[in-house]
């Protein structure tokens, strides 16, 4: 891959097989590189009631993975827990089961009932652990292991939390630039990302280093790139500003926008009909309905449908094109 690459966030009921189409559709594959999965439990993974819902997390659609392999994208396996024998099982079980090219484990996540368990930013206090976490799942899997991370619990310890991490050789390390008190709140801090760099080049790691925080435009990554000395971006909700993120065509109209989501929810309809409800898919509305007069009256409108027949009908009469000229 390039120096700096792209990725898109591994993101809670976002980033799901339809969304990661749609943003890779319009995508320029010199753009975008990476992609992941959602956060999946191997305890639900493995657990025999809990795998239809872990299935759903994991689940690609062969649309999805022939039009990753045109590209040249890669996916991987977002997965979290505190078993280093369940990591081993869930890392065997998904190197059989699925097409992943990487397993990335979740040692970042800050919610709270999360962190109770031990799991997530919870290991950032428990670097043991979360070694034998990273090791289990090289073992099992035969794939490239990775981890998401931030850069402390209450306060930075990033070259510390880093520097043992790399004595595990992940494949690969992504840094939030924040602690797990900040959530997502403040300012991601790239100072302690750039530290994460030279704890990795002290040690004559071959980890690759990603940093992740703020990043609201390709230019601003490549910016903050050059400046940290990261090897790829990681970018979050950059993406809800600008489904176009990674096209590299410029920025895009409202018409393509709109076109953009009658896509999503046709995919949507088509992929989860009868197994997600449809209301999960109006946190995306705002993504593409905004900056044009009349965007709120109609993003009020689809927010009222209740399915995908119900909203496109809805969408239909602005790709008229006397209407669209206005847009």
């Amino acid at each position: 891959m390039p120096r700096p690459f792209f990725a898109l966030a591994p993101m809670e009921d976002v980033t799901d097989t339809v969304f990661r189409e749609v943003v890779a559709t319009v995508s320029s594959p010199e753009r975008l590189h990476v992609l992941f999965t959602e956060f999946t439990s191997i305890n639900g993974y493995l657990h025999e009631r809990g795998r239809e819902r872990a299935g759903e997390r994991l689940e690609v659609t062969r649309q999805e993975r022939d039009l990753l392999k045109r590209k040249g994208i890669r996916l991987v396996a977002q997965v979290w827990g505190t078993d280093p024998d369940l990591f081993y099982r869930a890392g065997r079980r998904i190197a059989v089961e699925y097409d992943f090219d990487g397993i990335d484990i979740n040692m970042g996540c800050p919610v709270k009932k999360i962190v109770r368990q031990g799991a997530c930013s919870a290991l950032i206090g428990n670097p043991r652990l979360a070694k034998e976490i990273i090791a289990s799942t090289k073992e099992g899997s035969g794939l490239p292991v990775s981890v998401k991370t931030r850069t402390g619990n209450n306060r930075p310890a990033t070259e510390d939390w880093i520097g043992q991490l790399l004595l595990a050789r992940p494949a690969a390390i992504t840094i939030h630039g924040r602690t797990r008190k900040m959530m997502s709140e403040g300012k991601a801090d790239w100072d302690e990302i750039g530290k994460a760099v030279l704890a990795r080049d002290s040690l004559g790691a071959d980890t690759l280093i990603l940093g992740n925080g703020d990043v609201t435009s390709y230019p601003e990554g490549l910016q903050k790139a050059a400046g940290i000395g990261v090897d790829g971006i990681m970018v979050g909700r950059g993406i809800f500003s600008d489904p176009f993120f990674f096209s590299g065509d410029g920025s895009c109209s409202n018409e393509m926008k709109l076109r953009l989501l009658q896509f999503h929810i046709t995919r949507f309809d088509r992929v989860w009909e009868g197994r997600k409800n449809y209301a999960m898919l109006k946190r995306f509305f705002r993504i593409y309905v905004n900056r044009f007069d009349g965007a709120s009256v109609l993003r009020a409108r689809l927010m009222e449908s209740r399915n995908a027949r119900l909203a496109l009908s809805i969408l239909e009469p602005y790709f008229i094109k006397d209407r669209m000229a206005v847009l």
